[in-house]
């Protein structure tokens, strides 16, 4: 009688390590990061185009983020928001590289103010590369945009008084790639690697578009002359 009371406090206690090994893998699989992309972004050194352009952030744009739901597959999620350092950083890059820079916000400005054209970007895909079976924090990013160029009077929707982007039909659209990876290892954190990666990427994509821009069909005709884009 003893020794079957000893057999099942035995066999309670293992099931009991086995219930929390496997929550422990349970919690693991689910463990989930959250970035909320930061970085610093110099000022480019160039000549300014000579127009006057606005610049249209998107909601979708200001707010943009990847999320990658890995549970299933047993690995750790991803909630990677870049939202706000695209803003910052295309704030940063934008009124130095063109002579004049009003950032639309609402319809009244696009009737306030006199630009040239209206650029939209638009954060079209990213993707993201990590190591999972080391501790080699290296991580890669890939990010893909479309930009636009559209006249201001192709956003304006007079009789509802606000901006619309449904039918509008840009004059010059491109998309635009950029990469970005952690330059070491020896990184405190999965998190700041992330970070870091997306940070580098957005560097890029600014000298990309720095490089690219004037290249674009239909840019040059419309620096030549702005006020008749095509």
């Amino acid at each position: 009688m003893v020794g079957r009371l000893l057999d099942s406090m035995t066999l309670g206690r293992k099931a009991q390590r086995l219930l929390t090994l496997i929550t422990l893998l349970v919690l693991a699989a689910c463990t989930s990061r959250e970035v909320i992309v930061e970085g610093s972004f110099p000022t480019p050194l160039v000549d300014p185009v000579p127009v006057s352009v606005g610049v249209l952030f998107t909601q979708e744009f200001k707010e943009h983020e990847l999320v990658d739901d890995a549970t299933g597959r047993g690995e750790v999620s991803w909630r990677v928001s870049t939202g706000t350092a695209q803003v910052e950083f295309w704030s940063t890059l934008f009124p130095a590289f063109f002579q004049n820079v009003v950032f639309i916000e609402s319809y009244e400005d696009l009737q306030t103010y006199d630009v040239d054209a209206v650029l939209i970007p638009k954060v079209a895909d990213v993707q993201y590369a990590i190591p999972l079976y080391t501790n080699v924090k290296v991580y890669e990013i890939w990010m893909r945009y479309n930009l636009a160029l559209v006249e201001p009077e192709q956003i304006i929707d007079e009789e509802n008084a606000s901006i619309s982007l449904e039918n509008m039909q840009p004059f010059a659209e491109w998309p635009l790639t950029a990469y970005g990876k952690t330059p070491t290892a020896f990184m405190q954190s999965d998190i700041d690697a992330v970070n870091l990666a997306a940070v580098m990427a957005l560097r890029d994509a600014g000298a990309n578009f720095i490089t690219s821009f004037l290249r674009v069909p239909g840019v040059m005709d419309w620096i030549k002359n702005p006020e008749e884009a095509q």
